[in-house]
């Protein structure tokens, strides 16, 4: 299922300052995300996409978008 563009926040950490997104397109299995600042994105981290988390592994960055798999 694909969705449009909407917004997401990226959880790096407990103790850390979310980062927020836009989620460009996302499917059952990962999404297209891009981050709306310069925040460092690590390698893995916990995408807040409405009411649902998902731990996610970057696979793919492009500049600010970056794919992930969940």
């Amino acid at each position: 299922m694909t969705g449009a563009m909407s917004r997401g926040t990226i959880i790096v950490a407990p103790s850390a300052p979310v980062v927020p997104c836009r989620v460009v397109d996302i499917s059952a299995g990962g999404a297209c995300l891009e981050v709306l600042g310069q925040a460092a994105i690590p390698k893995r981290f916990v995408l807040l996409h409405g009411t649902t988390k998902k731990s996610c592994n970057v696979v793919w960055k492009a500049g600010k978008q970056f794919g992930v798999t969940f």
